[in-house]
């Protein structure tokens, strides 16, 4: 990375001429992403940043960087607790790829050491319906029945039915690595037959979970990773949120493996959240482990392509076995409602 380019663009988009970077480094975390420190000094301030730009070889379904960031921008122009959009460079010249520039927040991101360390996150039914309140805030950022703002074109319409839509993505993205899995394709199968209507479309995240909000020991301080993120269906937030693929272990934890269903559909209320459907809720678990699995495989198609080297996307894609046992547990017959066993 050539510092001196990146030090002259940070000085002029900040205003700043004496500005210097104290110092560059890789950040943990960003599985699909490369995150890296930065930390500014000028005159007797520093300030510390943090730059977000794609890693070697990333996934079909991730959003561009500049789409990550107008959506990070208008997140936190509504009130979401996210990192400072302080800034975004398309100019591939000033460090080899475009990037994002943010706000460095103070705070801990790793998902299994959030779920087991109790020193972190303050009272955990607290956390649990703060998270409520921040997917409400989210999922209220624009209204689906207006064209979004410029910033945002590529966002498009809504899609009438957005589950079917999921699933047809999830099914481009196996062909796109040529993956068979039998198993999966049982449960987008089952996906498809059981789809529910969504009644009131938002803007969703797409991967709202623990690991990608980061805690410091009395809370919650921000929301992160914003680059699967454009419409659809609400309940698919608090489905993937309380999954039991993202709870670590803590499977008594149903949200989010820190605290309790009720705290975070308490929370969502509070915070102005669409009323919550638990059976569309639980079918988007479902399709939780349906879309970790795939995001599994193509990350583990990452290390074998060559292209990006990885013990961390290497065993991702060893996980897939262990989510389709799931998926099958699920979606087996006397598991179906009703309605489905007459379908």
């Amino acid at each position: 990375m050539d510092e001196t380019r990146l030090t002259a663009w940070i000085a002029s988009h900040l205003g700043v001429p004496d500005l210097r970077i104290e110092e560059s480094r890789p950040l943990g975390g960003g599985s699909i992403q490369e995150n890296r420190l930065i930390r500014c000094r000028s005159g007797e301030g520093v300030r510390e940043f943090v730059l977000r730009r794609d890693a070697a070889a990333t996934i079909a379904s991730s959003r561009s960087r500049r789409e990550e960031f107008r959506l990070l921008e208008a997140a936190h122009a509504a009130g979401v607790r996210v990192p400072e959009p302080v800034g975004f460079c398309d100019d591939a010249g000033v460090i080899g790829a475009p990037f994002a520039l943010m706000g460095l927040v103070a705070g801990v991101g790793l998902g299994p050491r959030i779920a087991k360390d109790l020193t972190l996150g303050g009272d955990r039914e607290t956390l649990a319906e703060d998270l409520g309140r921040e997917l409400a805030k989210i999922h209220g950022v624009l209204d689906p029945r207006q064209d979004p703002p410029p910033a945002l074109a590529f966002l498009g319409p809504p899609e009438p039915d957005p589950a079917r839509a999921e699933i047809a993505r999830l099914r481009e993205n196996l062909d796109g690595i040529g993956a068979k899995r039998p198993a999966i394709e049982w449960g987008l199968r089952w996906a498809e037959v059981a789809a529910p209507s969504c009644p009131a479309p938002a803007l969703v995240h797409r991967d709202f979970r623990t690991g990608n909000y980061m805690v410091d020991e009395t809370g919650l301080t921000a929301i992160l990773d914003w680059e699967f993120a454009g419409w659809g269906d609400p309940a698919q937030d608090l489905g993937w949120f309380c999954a039991a693929c993202w709870r670590f272990g803590r499977h008594d934890k149903e949200a989010g493996g820190i605290g309790s269903r009720d705290a975070f559909e308490r929370g969502y209320a509070a915070g102005g959240g669409q009323p919550v459907d638990r059976q569309r809720v639980a079918y988007w678990e479902v399709m939780a482990h349906l879309r970790w699995a795939v995001i599994a495989l193509e990350q583990g198609a990452r290390h074998v392509s060559g292209r990006e080297f990885s013990l961390e996307l290497a065993l991702t894609g060893r996980m897939v076995p262990e989510l389709e046992q799931a998926i099958l547990a699920a979606t087996a017959p006397a598991a179906w409602p009703r309605s489905l066993s007459d379908a």
